[in-house]
C-alpha cells in the first residue's frame, strides 16, 4: 500500500500533480539549455548524498528531455590502478564542460570525503590533504568561469532502511543494492560524522553546498530543479521559423519495395 505521509508527517506528493509541475519545469530546462549554448556558459553540478538518497533519479528528471550533447552526466567507475598514480581531480577534470555545456557529476571528487575515508579506501593522510586542497581547487575552477553548483541528497534514516528493504524485495531494482550500501547502514553516524566534516570546510561563498530533502523523491527532484534554474541566470533564445521542406520527387522510386524479403522485426505488439 502507497504511504500517504513521510516520516514528518508531510503528505506525499500526488502523481498527477508531480508530473504536471514536472513538466513545466523540464520545459525551462529546455530553454536553460538553449540559453547556454547560446551563451556559451560553463556549468558544473555535484550530485552528492547518502546511499538511497535519490540522486539518480533526480539527475534522470533533469536530463530526460534535454539533449545529452548539453547536459552530460558523469558517473565514474571505481579508478584503475593508473588513475589511482594521478593527482586524486585529474580523472574528474578531464570530464570538465566545454563552451556550452553544463556537465552533471552523478558523484564525485567528493567520494573521498565520503565513501573513500569511511570505508578506508584512501589513507588518513590522503582524506585530510583532501579537505584542505578542495577549498582552493574549487576557487580556481570558479576564477576560471566554470559555475560550480554542488546538490547534498539527505535521506532519513527510516526512509534510507525501506528503500534497502524495496530492493532487496524488488528484481528490477536489486542491481542498485551493493554490498557497500549495506555496511552504509551499520556506519550510519560515520557517513554522518563525514558530511558535517565536509560540509564545514567545503562549503563556502564561491561554492556553496545546497542540501535538498529527499525522503519524498518527488518533491525532492521539483525543488532541486527548481533551484538549478534559479542560480543560473537565462532568457528565452528566440529560433528561427522552422518550415518542413518537401520530398525532393527528381529521382523517385519504390523505396519500399526494395525491403522486401529483409529480416524485419516480428511484431508482436
Amino acid at each position: 500500500m502507497a504511504r500517504k505521509a513521510d516520516d514528518n508527517g508531510t503528505p506525499k506528493l500526488k502523481r498527477k500533480v508531480y508530473e504536471k509541475e514536472l513538466q513545466r519545469l523540464q520545459a525551462e530546462l529546455c530553454r536553460l539549455q538553449d540559453w547556454v549554448q547560446d551563451q556559451g556558459l560553463r556549468v558544473i553540478v555535484v550530485f552528492e548524498g547518502r546511499d538511497a538518497a535519490g540522486k539518480g533519479g533526480t539527475i534522470k528528471a533533469i536530463t530526460e528531455r534535454v539533449s545529452p550533447r548539453v547536459f552530460r552526466v558523469v558517473a565514474l567507475p571505481a579508478p584503475s590502478d593508473r588513475e589511482k598514480s594521478q593527482l586524486y581531480i585529474q580523472r574528474y577534470m578531464q570530464h570538465f564542460p566545454a563552451a556550452g555545456e553544463i556537465v552533471i557529476f552523478d558523484r564525485s571528487w567528493y567520494n573521498r570525503a565520503g565513501i573513500e575515508h569511511v570505508m578506508g579506501f584512501c589513507t588518513p593522510e590522503e582524506y585530510h590533504r583532501f579537505l584542505e586542497v578542495t577549498p582552493e581547487a574549487e576557487q580556481f575552477i570558479v576564477e576560471t568561469g566554470i559555475q560550480l553548483i554542488k546538490f547534498w541528497l539527505e535521506v532519513g534514516n527510516k526512509e534510507q532502511k525501506r528503500r534497502f528493504e524495496a530492493r532487496i524485495e524488488d528484481p528490477l531494482r536489486q542491481w542498485k543494492l551493493s554490498p557497500t550500501d549495506l555496511e552504509s547502514r551499520r556506519r550510519w553516524y560515520d557517513y554522518s560524522r563525514a558530511r558535517d566534516r565536509m560540509l564545514e570546510v567545503t562549503d563556502t561563498a564561491y561554492a556553496p553546498w545546497y542540501i535538498v530533502r529527499s525522503d519524498d523523491k518527488r518533491r525532492a527532484r521539483l525543488n532541486c530543479i527548481t533551484h538549478l534554474l534559479s542560480l543560473i541566470p537565462y532568457d528565452k533564445v528566440t529560433r528561427p521559423k522552422v518550415k518542413v521542406p518537401g520530398r525532393n520527387n527528381k529521382d523517385k522510386y519504390d523505396d519500399e519495395a526494395t525491403l522486401q524479403g529483409r529480416r524485419f522485426v516480428p511484431e508482436k505488439y
